[in-house]
């Protein structure tokens, strides 16, 4: 009875095992040095890179130890890397004068560059209101992307989904996440008053309603008044503009309105109150002095009318 031929081909153990090891090689990531010139920012990167106090403190720690924890970035088709994570020790490196970064890189799609760069950010201490608004609506868009993309049957509801799903993430309701979106829609003068503190969170998402010419009015007549915009006023401005009676004319009336808090409050700078008060005294004794002081002009007050 004829033999089967069996057509198996043999390998030495170190053959075997040199395969093995090689695999687990390429599936592991591997630390590179990227010279400095071929990193480069990731599109839209919405988290800003500032020269500021926290900046020089990791310059200086760059300058003694280097970089210490690798950066992230994937090919570029062009050549080069784009960052993924790590923007601000790029710039730290670039002010500290070094010409190599360690860097993992990583093959990604777009979707899942955006939702690691996001992420990887959020981690951070201090956050603007302009960068959480637009990092919430980049990562809103690849949530809803990967989704279409995983079942395209749900499409519809994906927004609602993705927008719970940030919430959750970062502890804020589905709602605040959508009135931070929403700040994206403000020009970027009035996006950066709200960094700035110079209009609060609530009345910037109402403002953001208004189009491009009628917010560039609004901004024109908060300069001309002086005056920042309470959520009332920023609520009323935006039922004008949907009821098609917005103008600048409109918004300057508006804005130059004596605020209910402002009738109700009096104000007395402390460099005023200051000289009348030996440096010793603290802000409560000042109080209290001056409340002991009235109270003796209001008796006097009154033994003057009972004459």
């Amino acid at each position: 009875m004829p033999k089967n031929s069996l057509n198996v081909s043999l390998k030495g153990a170190d053959d075997i095992f040199s395969t093995e090891e090689s695999r687990q090689e390429q599936q592991r990531e591997q630390v590179q040095q990227i010279p400095i010139g071929e990193l480069f920012p990731f599109k839209n990167h919405p988290f800003k890179v500032l020269d500021d106090e926290s900046m020089q403190r990791t310059v200086e720690s760059v300058e003694q130890y280097g970089v210490l924890s690798p950066l992230i970035a994937r090919p570029r088709p062009e050549g080069g890397y784009e960052i993924i994570s790590g923007h601000r020790r790029q710039h730290a490196a670039q002010l500290a004068g070094l010409d190599a970064l360690p860097v993992i890189v990583r093959n990604m799609d777009d979707d899942a560059a955006v939702l690691l760069m996001v992420d990887s950010n959020l981690q951070r201490e201090t956050i603007l209101p302009s960068e959480r608004a637009f990092a919430y609506k980049m990562k809103l868009e690849a949530l809803k992307n990967q989704g279409a993309r995983s079942d395209l049957t749900s499409v519809q509801v994906a927004p609602k989904l993705s927008t719970e799903k940030i919430g959750e993430e970062v502890g804020m309701s589905k709602d605040n996440v959508k009135r931070y979106i929403r700040l994206t829609n403000l020009v970027p003068e009035l996006l950066d008053m709200v960094d700035e503190k110079k209009i609060a969170f609530n009345p910037a998402v109402e403002l953001s309603y208004l189009d491009e010419s009628q917010q560039r009015d609004f901004l024109e007549a908060m300069n001309d008044t002086q005056n920042a915009p309470s959520l009332s006023q920023a609520q009323r401005l935006k039922k004008l503009a949907q009821e098609g009676h917005f103008s600048y004319d409109v918004a300057f009336a508006v804005m130059g309105e004596e605020k209910k808090d402002e009738l109700d409050k009096v104000v007395i700078k402390n460099d005023t109150l200051r000289k009348y008060f030996p440096r010793s005294y603290t802000p409560k004794q000042m109080e209290d002095t001056i409340i002991k002081l009235l109270e003796q002009w209001q008796r006097k007050q009154q033994r003057q009318n009972e004459r």
